[in-house]
């Protein structure tokens, strides 16, 4: 988690889509606190505004950033990382539109292409078909490029210099196989249904282009963007997020989000009005976390676990005392204050995954940070909680990546990644 104000994540017509199913399990972001709430507007990257407590409706596709980002957090996740498979340029071009399309379909509740059916007998169907019937369930895809993608198609000179290759922090254990991809596509619903078949298409669209390096379902967001709802809590029971950067404070997205035409040179400026995302699958110990006191369990987060107040005052809100709490409380350590006021939008789920084969729970919290500049952002708050943090006693980071997010698709002649693509951005 993170105790971070600022840190610490269309088509034609569109047929009903369920909404509202589940995974199961619950999650944490560690490292922001950030204020839950019901926001009247959801938005695309800022831009237009459509209603959020629509149940199942769509959420603009098109939009000067990617929704995904600041838009108002849905309830479920399935997060793909991919790597490329092919050396043609002009192929994987196609499939970047192609992907775009389908994207700005799906998105809109409608099928892929012609659909599930209906079509050549003898010929595979363009949609899969497991979302016939479903709502769009407020629907974003988001996409990024890591840094071993510029190995690729000539584009070493257009990786931009925040893209970083993320350090190796005290205490990591990361797992090769959940770790790194050339680019992700993040998708978010209110139905886990209509999150699969998503990637399910994007995947089998890029067949023989590109392939799923790793992937990660989630549930139960674990922060949120709209501060008027109820924080959400993770699954050691903490809320979290209560000082996230909200979707409306256009300000504070400009300031700590949004990539600008000053953060790099003209091979970079591709990114402008895009964002940098780290990902993190942080494992939780909660066959320890279950036999700590409570005491104990209040003093690592610096918060109360009822209300979720600050140590030292009485509501989740107010502003927290900093020297109240333990010197290695998460709160303390993870907050701006403590941090020459590094702050990250986060975006995380909680996860389980069955067992480890020794009777304990493989769960905890998909983190999601979306930031302008990571080496101004998670990687000097993630070098100060790594150390000395007291939660690390009951977490692993086990899975890690880092993803260039361009800025959004304008119109439907747009697609993504054009901008990087194009000579002339």
């Amino acid at each position: 988690m993170t105790e971070n104000q600022s840190t610490a994540p269309q088509g034609d017509s569109a047929p009903s889509r369920r909404a509202l199913i589940g995974w199961g399990g619950a999650g944490l972001a560690f490292g922001a606190v950030a204020a839950g709430g019901a926001m009247a507007a959801a938005r695309s990257g800022g831009d237009d505004p459509v209603p959020a407590a629509e149940s199942g409706g769509a959420v603009p596709f098109h939009g000067t950033h990617q929704a995904g980002v600041a838009t108002p957090v849905q309830d479920r996740l399935h997060f793909a990382a991919f790597d490329v498979k092919t050396d043609d340029r002009a192929e994987f071009v196609r499939m970047l539109k192609d992907w775009t399309d389908a994207a700005r379909r799906m998105t809109a509740g409608d099928t892929v292409g012609d659909g599930a059916y209906g079509g050549v007998a003898e010929a595979p169907p363009d949609d899969t078909g497991e979302a016939l019937g479903l709502k769009p369930s407020r629907l974003t895809l988001t996409i990024g490029f890591g840094p071993s993608f510029f190995e690729h198609f000539g584009l070493a000179d257009r990786r931009p210099e925040a893209l970083v290759d993320l350090p190796r922090f005290p205490g990591d254990n990361l797992d090769r196989g959940r770790t790194g991809g050339d680019l992700c596509v993040q998708a978010c619903a209110d139905d886990p249904q209509v999150a699969v078949h998503a990637i399910r298409n994007l995947a089998r669209i890029g067949f023989g282009k590109v392939a799923i390096r790793w992937s990660q379902l989630g549930f139960g967001k674990t922060s949120s963007t709209t501060p008027d709802a109820q924080t959400p809590r993770n699954l050691m029971g903490f809320k979290d997020g209560t000082r996230n950067i909200a979707g409306t404070e256009t300000g504070r997205l400009d300031r700590f989000v949004w990539a600008a035409d000053s953060d790099h040179g003209p091979k970079s400026a591709w990114m402008t009005a895009g964002s940098y995302l780290v990902a993190r699958r942080i494992r939780m110990n909660i066959e320890t976390w279950d036999r700590t006191s409570l005491q104990e369990q209040e003093d690592v987060f610096g918060r109360s676990k009822g209300e979720g107040a600050p140590a030292g005052r009485a509501k989740e809100h107010d502003a927290p005392f900093l020297k109240a709490m333990k010197p290695d409380a998460h709160v303390r350590l993870a907050h701006p204050d403590s941090n020459d006021g590094v702050t990250i939008l986060r975006r995380g789920y909680s996860f389980t995954d069955g067992t480890d084969g020794l009777g304990r729970l493989e769960a905890g919290l998909f983190f999601l940070a979306y930031q302008r500049d990571p080496r101004k952002g998670f990687i000097p708050l993630q070098r100060r909680l790594s150390a000395t943090d007291a939660l690390n006693e009951y977490i692993q980071h086990v899975g890690s990546a880092v993803f260039a997010v361009p800025p959004g698709v304008r119109d439907k002649g747009d697609w993504w990644g054009r901008t990087l693509f194009s000579e002339e951005a």
